[in-house]
């Protein structure tokens, strides 16, 4: 599994991205993300957060879904951190 997930977190950050989609990154948050990811988590105190720049937000979106043993797309992981840095964390590109 952590081959898997360095695989996915080395590709997501690597590779350009192709139109990130936040409106079906929310969609596939709300769908495979919050059963266990509550909303409060993101609404932390920012010093304890892993989240500091677009590429750390990808890396811990890459671990958590291979956490789920989801299959993910390097799409659907693109678009999941593209929602979450705009409603959750306001980090610019």
């Amino acid at each position: 599994m952590k081959k898997a997930f360095a695989v996915v977190a080395l590709a997501a950050i690597a590779l350009p991205s192709h139109g990130q989609d936040a409106d079906r990154g929310k969609l596939l948050y709300e769908t495979h993300c919050l059963s266990c990811h509550y909303e409060r988590i993101h609404k932390r105190d920012p010093a304890r957060s892993l989240v500091r720049s677009i590429a750390s937000l990808k890396i811990e979106v890459g671990r958590r879904a291979d956490q789920t043993g989801q299959r993910f797309t390097i799409q659907d992981l693109d678009d999941i951190a593209e929602y979450l840095a705009r409603s959750h964390y306001k980090l610019d590109k």
